[in-house]
């Protein structure tokens, strides 16, 4: 369980007064005197308000005690109140608990951080306008915002340098009395940083994230557009002055190669077994003097493993003269 969460550790202390600039500067000296945190404020009507811090007992108990004296100082009626151990269901209903959850959120970064804070409060609100543009034109501060708190009580808050701050109250004190009732003037030098972010402040002076813009579409150099027939021309020629081949001879399509299947490419190497050779009929005379004046080829033996120096095996070639001798030996010729 977390230290908020755990409430047999902490304690609320609330410290009133009748003037917002006082309650400011009650708070920012509890807030410095202990180490308490400052909730925010509650404002009932009637110019009364409320600081309520939060903490340990002993933190707590310190700090109420500061405020009061403090509020003594600024001649303030006030009442006082330390609750060692509150009850969830008095935080949940109280606006105690919704002011701790906006002070764990925050409200963003703020341009007026860090600088000297000066509030001027009139009992009416020609006053409180006046003295803020005396403020404004007398040093160099910025109106932050203003608030009001009932009973005709208005206060201008105004953020710079101490020194511009000083300076900005004297001159709107002066207008003040000059149009109506000045009724409380409070300089915080030195904020810090839970005081800082109670303290009321126009919607103008807070930053807010932003998310990063990318931007989705590339600019590209625009290209000069070239004719098709003149870069085949310029192509051409360049081809030609280097001796290669011309353009248009590349373009142009190869020939299809014909594409025979393999069952009609056996069938048409096949020899045609239908037709029988031609037989020599020895009996007539004249078939014996076409074997004697024509060569028959006779294949010899081939042998099948050559051998090192020969990569191929000849052929033997016949004698004609030893195959018309065999010839005649078996056909002789008749009377």
């Amino acid at each position: 369980m977390s230290r908020r969460e755990d409430f047999t550790d902490t304690a609320l202390g609330l410290v009133s007064a009748q003037s917002f600039p006082a309650i400011v500067g009650i708070a920012d000296h509890m807030l410095k005197s202990s180490g308490v945190t400052l909730v925010g404020y509650e404002k009932i009507g009637s110019g009364h308000c409320t600081a309520i811090v939060r903490g340990s007992v002993a933190d707590v108990r310190l700090a109420v005690q500061e405020g009061a004296e403090r509020a003594e100082q600024f001649g303030q009626k006030l009442s006082t109140l330390v609750i060692p151990r509150p009850m969830p269901n008095l935080e949940v209903v109280l606006p105690i608990g919704n002011r701790l959850a906006q002070l764990a959120s925050g409200r963003g970064h703020s341009k007026l951080s860090n600088q000297a804070v000066g509030l001027l409060e009139t009992r009416g609100f020609p006053a409180m306008v006046g003295a803020a543009d005396a403020m404004l034109k007398s040093a160099d501060v910025v109106l932050a915002a203003y608030e009001t708190i009932g009973a005709g009580l208005c206060t201008a808050i105004v953020r710079g340098s101490v020194a511009n701050v000083a300076v900005a109250l004297d001159a709107g004190m002066v207008e003040a009395e000059r149009i109506g009732e000045l009724h409380a003037v409070m300089l915080v030098p030195r904020p810090l940083e839970d005081l800082d972010q109670t303290l009321p402040l126009a919607s103008c002076w807070i930053e807010e994230m932003q998310p990063l813009q990318i931007p989705l579409s590339v600019k590209e150099t625009e290209k000069d557009v070239v004719a098709l027939s003149e870069l085949k021309q310029e192509r051409q020629e360049l081809a030609l002055s280097e001796g290669m081949r011309p353009l248009s001879d590349l373009t142009q399509p190869e020939p299809e190669l014909e594409v025979v299947p393999l069952q009609e490419l056996r069938e048409n190497s096949k020899p045609d077994l239908a037709e029988p050779e031609p037989t020599l009929d020895l009996s007539q005379p004249e078939a014996i003097e076409s074997l004697e004046t024509e060569a028959i080829p006779v294949m010899a033996e081939v042998d099948l493993e050559p051998s090192a120096d020969e990569s191929v095996s000849k052929l033997a070639q016949p004698e004609p003269k030893a195959i018309r001798q065999r010839h005649r030996a078996k056909y002789p010729r008749r009377p």
